[in-house]
């Protein structure tokens, strides 16, 4: 498995901001108000995924043993929610790209910015907390080991 990335970013999150932008041009009317704290949840699972990189990074800095598993699981984790992060990202960039323009001719659009930018935030946060996650996961190399047991030994 090769680590996230930029160019899968990139095009994820431009897959999710061409999709989400067509889908509000053709249906917007039609849809229900967007949800708040919908967004809120990428920010729950990006304050998981910090917890969990800083867990595993001070386990293979001490040394203590990790479990080959267990690490590739939180690769694929991250990885997975990095693509997820960035195409959600586009997308509520779309949602704004569409409704903020329109907050002066729609009271729902006012309501729907306020959603948008908390999904943006949120789906962006998402989105470094994979990285980072992913970025502990790597195995550490030889400069990294001898400054590690330079500092406890």
């Amino acid at each position: 498995m090769h680590f996230t990335r930029p160019r899968d970013l990139l095009i994820a999150g431009l897959l999710g901001l061409g999709l989400g932008y067509l889908l509000f041009q053709t249906a917007y009317g039609s849809l229900p108000q967007l949800p708040l704290l919908a967004g809120v949840t990428f920010a729950v699972l990006a304050v998981i995924e910090v917890v969990l990189a800083f867990s595993i990074r001070s386990r293979i800095k001490n040394g203590r043993v990790v479990g080959a598993i267990g690490v590739a699981r939180s690769v694929a984790l991250a990885k997975a929610s990095s693509l997820a992060g960035a195409f959600m990202a586009g997308a509520w960039l779309a949602a704004l790209a569409y409704v903020l323009p329109r907050r002066d001719e729609l009271v729902a659009a006012v309501l729907d910015t306020r959603a948008a930018a908390v999904g943006v935030v949120s789906a962006a946060a998402l989105v470094a907390a994979a990285l980072w996650l992913e970025h502990c996961c790597r195995t550490p190399q030889d400069h990294d080991r001898e400054r590690t047991r330079g500092t406890t030994g």
